[in-house]
């Protein structure tokens, strides 16, 4: 199939945030556009942005999710034989882990799951069952750390901190993809008709010591029980408005593979350096300091704070010394 006749068909999009807008630019898609039996539907979920929702919150959060799947598999199901639709989520469902091993289109959702990447699992499950229910096939596409015009996330916040902050005997490589290069690969999905699910990344995640040397940032290490003690106790006490677990997608690894879109042709545009520089440049002058950014709006990364705090720490220790 041409890429002419993949334009031929309307792309609509459902969802929010700068994603919604890149695939609006790259591929033409029409935001909140009506469904009809020759069209492509791509719906974005929003978990990979880590944005905090207040504990008291979460199941009135989870319950409007629902809703708006459902309403979205009706408005689908009497277009199920011709309607194609692409799922883009995060690959945070897929974990983070010690080990640097990427992971691949045929990765599963990680059992252990807690925090936003969970409540996004979950979302995942219900939006899937609900669209097969309705005879509507769907693909997804999982992404690792957005980059690009208005993401604003954890993950970018951290380079917001004074210190980046690293799991003792565990440096972390670090992996991006920007939004456009998403939209591209949504395009190839729909372009060939893949129907299976993939993950997307820019190809050649980045070793924490070329991360500092680029950033000019220094690491800060602690034990990683003491990061989330420590994370889990600001957020109890309201300071840090993620909880203690989404700390696990700064310090450990969740790279992936896109080695199916590649063979599709998917080909990136930016590179993990060009994202990386990208992120510099964006959070130049803000300062993120204990879970607040100052001088902008609150919920800097919960990473941040917990090194910043990790610093101050390790500077008492010595002073006792």
């Amino acid at each position: 199939m041409s890429e002419c006749e993949v334009r031929s068909r309307r792309i609509i999009v459902r969802g929010t945030g700068p994603l919604v807008g890149a695939l609006a630019r790259v591929l033409g898609a029409e935001p909140d556009g009506a469904p009809d039996a020759a069209c492509d539907v791509v719906v974005v979920l929003d978990g990979g942005t880590f944005t905090p929702v207040a504990p008291s919150k979460v199941a009135q959060r989870q319950a409007e999710t629902y809703t708006a799947v459902d309403e979205l598999a009706e408005e689908l199901a009497p277009h199920a034989d011709g309607v194609r639709v692409v799922v883009v989520s995060s690959a945070a469902t897929l974990g983070a882990r010690p080990d640097a091993t990427p992971l691949t289109d045929d990765a599963t959702v990680a059992p252990d799951l807690d925090g936003t990447a969970l409540q996004l699992a979950l979302v995942e499950d219900h939006l899937h069952g609900t669209l097969a229910a309705a005879g509507v096939h769907s693909a997804m596409l999982r992404t690792a750390p957005l980059v690009g015009p208005g993401v604003d996330t954890m993950i970018t916040r951290h380079f917001e901190a004074p210190r980046l902050l690293a799991v003792r005997g565990h440096a972390r490589s670090w992996q991006f993809v920007h939004v456009d290069d998403v939209a591209a690969a949504v395009g190839v999905m729909l372009e060939h008709g893949l129907r299976t699910d993939h993950v997307v990344g820019a190809p050649g995640a980045l070793p924490l010591a070329h991360v500092l040397a680029v950033s000019g940032m220094r690491a800060v290490e602690l034990p990683e029980p003491t990061a989330l003690s420590v994370a889990e106790r600001l957020h109890r006490a309201g300071v840090l408005p993620a909880p203690a677990a989404d700390l696990g997608y700064v310090v450990h690894d969740w790279t992936v593979d896109p080695a199916g879109l590649l063979a599709a042709g998917w080909e990136p545009a930016w590179s993990n350096d060009d994202c990386l520089g990208f992120v510099l440049d964006d959070v130049r002058g803000r300062f993120g300091v204990a879970g607040r950014r100052v001088g902008g709006r609150d919920a800097a990364a919960v990473g941040a704070a917990v090194a910043l705090l990790g610093t101050a720490a390790v500077r008492r220790q010595l002073r006792r010394r």
